[in-house]
């Protein structure tokens, strides 16, 4: 299973992005994928409000619980408790640390373009890097 972070979400629905073609590519090829609850209201943020793109991040948003093999998983007390230690460990953002935490309770691959925070550090792979089953 696929934890796609809304990194890659955001990349594959804006063409200016550099990652573009590799994020579009990606959710394309991938399944079985998921996202965190969070996921959605992170990718409808950066969408609307930062690209001022409201139906652009309508669709995305609905296209992401299609994309989605399960339902999205719900941040609960124990994967924020799990987060906070990785905070401390790593010196994430709790949204971050979230994506780290649930990848790791349930052995999925963490896939996201966030190179500096998360990649560098071997916590997630790029979508070029994940690897299909």
């Amino acid at each position: 299973m696929f934890l796609v972070d809304a990194s890659v979400w955001v990349a594959a629905v804006t063409p200016q992005h550099p990652q573009y073609s590799e994020a579009e590519r990606f959710l394309r090829a991938a399944a079985p994928l998921t996202v965190l609850d969070l996921t959605l209201y992170e990718v409808a943020n950066v969408v609307a409000r930062k690209y001022g793109e409201l139906e652009v991040a309508r669709k995305l948003v609905q296209g992401l619980f299609r994309a989605s093999t399960r339902p999205p998983l719900r941040v609960d007390a124990t994967l924020l408790e799990d987060g906070l230690e990785l905070i401390g460990e790593h010196g994430l953002t709790s949204y971050d640390a979230a994506y780290v935490a649930a990848a790791r309770r349930y052995g999925w691959q963490l896939v996201s373009l966030d190179l500096r925070d998360l990649v560098a550090k071997g916590l997630a792979v790029t979508p070029d890097a994940a690897v299909y089953p």
